[in-house]
């Protein structure tokens, strides 16, 4: 008989293994030695121990699943059990057992983080139904609005699902987010038809009076009438595009119908009074001879000559008008002062106040005078500083009226 530490051969060539139950049969051995067979269930063992290791490196190194791996733990669990080999097999159960607490734990990791990932994933999905239902509420950049609700539905797909009872139900207000969003953009662009609709009818009525008065030759109140329709025009709003332009071209060319008939006349209009502008050149020229006025009597008979002449001239081109009246206004004023000086000079009222005046200060200043004697006579400093600057204003007063008097003369 032969035996090592975990198995032994008995004499009849029955093989035994070792275990802490007692000795089990393994196998039979008829062909050679005993040390062959227990070297040949030896070899059976270190395969078996070898699958034992190859799975522990896989549990540690690779993120093998749990239920797979615990799959693998029940086979070998099996294989070790029922083992044809010699070797320490409980050490092999005692490995496979501490992998088992692996794979738990592992099981526990997994579930804790698909536990994270659904509160994740709830998360992300209640933000996108918030973000959704706040487009359908308060969005009016409907183009943006359509493909923002696009993207979160792409979003959506993206992330990872959560329990079925919470999905469905954010799902279910995603979709109505969605659909309430449709409604609102349909409304308002069928509200925007009729609201354009009513533009269009509105420039319609203003192109008609446009047209209506291209052929006018009453040249101001039609251009009056021509701007009020273009402030009309402007505050109506936009029509659609195509009835926009439509109208516009039309309104358009009647304006332009209009005014360049306008232009043309206004044109030949101010050819025929250039002529008119050279005549009160002339006109100018030799009114300004009356300058300066010497005789405002003799000056306003001339100017008064000279605008009868400048009336039958008659109108001059608008651009020239401000600079020619404005030459001859000029005149006029000179002349008007020159008469209200004459008149100043011969208001025997205003004389008389003159004279009076002058006489007064006169007056006042011998009698100043005379004060001033009688305190430097009498050494009364106060009164006589108090005279000398009486007189000295009443002096000053003197030379400006009697300059006023001598105006009259």
């Amino acid at each position: 008989m032969s035996t090592d530490p975990w198995g032994r051969v008995d004499d009849d060539g029955t093989v035994y293994v070792r275990t802490a139950e007692g000795e089990r049969a393994v196998g039979s051995w008829q062909a050679g030695e005993p040390e062959e067979a227990l070297a040949y269930f030896h070899r059976k063992y270190d395969e078996l121990a070898g699958q034992v290791q190859l799975l522990e490196q896989r549990l540690k190194g690779t993120d093998l699943a749990p239920a797979q791996a615990e799959a693998s733990i029940v086979k070998l669990r099996e294989a070790v059990a029922d083992a044809h080999a010699i070797g320490d097999l409980a050490a092999l159960t005692a490995r496979l057992d501490g992998l088992s607490e692996l794979v738990a734990h592992r099981r526990e990791e997994v579930k804790a983080a698909r536990e994270h990932a659904r509160v994740e994933a709830k998360a992300v999905k209640e933000r996108i139904v918030a973000e959704a239902e706040r487009i359908a509420e308060e969005t009016t950049h409907w183009k943006s609005g359509g493909e923002r609700l696009r993207q979160l539905v792409e979003e959506w797909k993206a992330a990872d699902r959560i329990d079925r009872a919470t999905e469905a139900g954010l799902w279910k207000r995603l979709s109505a987010a969605r659909t309430a969003f449709a409604k609102r953009r349909k409304t308002y662009f069928a509200g925007l038809d009729e609201q354009r609709e009513g533009v269009r009818a509105e420039k319609e009525r203003i192109v008609a009076e446009a047209e209506a008065l291209a052929e006018s030759t009453d040249w101001g109140p039609t251009a009056s009438v021509y701007r009020e329709l273009m402030q009309r025009w402007k505050a109506a709003g936009r029509a659609s595009r195509d009835a926009e332009d439509e109208l516009w071209a039309r309104f358009k060319a009647a304006q332009d119908v209009f005014f360049q008939a306008r232009s043309a006349v206004f044109a030949e209009r101010d050819a025929s009074l250039a002529a008119n502008a050279e005549a009160k050149e002339v006109l100018l020229v030799e009114a300004e001879k009356i300058l300066p006025v010497t005789d405002a009597r003799a000056a306003r008979g001339a100017l008064r000559h000279m605008l009868e002449r400048w009336e039958a001239v008659g109108p001059v081109p608008r651009e020239q008008r401000d600079r020619l009246e404005g030459g001859l206004r000029k005149i006029d004023e000179a002349v008007r002062k020159a008469e209200d000086a004459e008149w100043k000079r011969s208001n025997p009222e205003a004389r008389a106040r003159a004279q009076s005046t002058v006489d007064q200060l006169r007056t006042s200043i011998e009698q100043l005078e005379k004060r001033l004697a009688k305190a430097e006579a009498a050494g009364r400093a106060k009164d006589v500083k108090e005279a000398e600057e009486a007189l000295t204003a009443r002096r000053s007063w003197l030379e400006e009226a009697e300059r006023t008097l001598a105006e009259f003369s």
